[in-house]
């Protein structure tokens, strides 16, 4: 049995946001690989432990790569799905909002990893956190539009 889906016309726009966090991915994960190589820690070791930090600035880079990594994994379920279903009454809003969460993810990871922790606090922590944000308002307004339309 076939069933037929029929989405916006804009939402085109929220399928290039979608996949522009599959790249970020994508993207994050080999700076990860790159900074693991110079750091020369081995697989399946997660981090760098502290003495491995301590005596090398590779190894701090690769923990914080790997940190802005994960950090960008916590975030990317909620906010995928949010930005799916949001898209579907509201398509431009929330292309929007999904393309201001990967450039903040993207501010995010270049200044965690060039400063270390403190790094991560400037803009693109902040323009993340809120795209997230106005995606999960969004889609939460776009399920309570669809129930009280019953």
């Amino acid at each position: 049995m076939a069933i037929n889906v029929v989405l916006p016309d804009s939402y085109g726009y929220v399928a290039l946001a979608a996949c522009s966090m599959a790249w970020l991915n994508f993207a994050q994960a080999n700076v990860v690989g790159s900074k693991r190589k110079a750091a020369k820690i081995p697989y399946p070791q997660m981090y760098a432990d502290k003495a491995q930090q301590e005596a090398s600035k590779e190894a701090y880079a690769f923990n914080c790569a790997q940190r802005a990594h994960g950090n960008t994994l916590e975030y990317l379920p909620t906010t995928l799905f949010a930005l799916l279903f949001a898209g579907l009454r509201y398509p431009m809003f929330a292309a929007y909002a999904g393309a201001s969460v990967t450039v903040g993810r993207i501010l995010y990871s270049v200044g965690y990893i060039r400063s270390g922790p403190q790094g991560r606090y400037g803009l693109g922590g902040g323009l993340a956190t809120l795209g997230s944000i106005v995606l999960y308002v969004g889609s939460t307004w776009a399920a309570l539009q669809m129930v009280m339309e019953n």
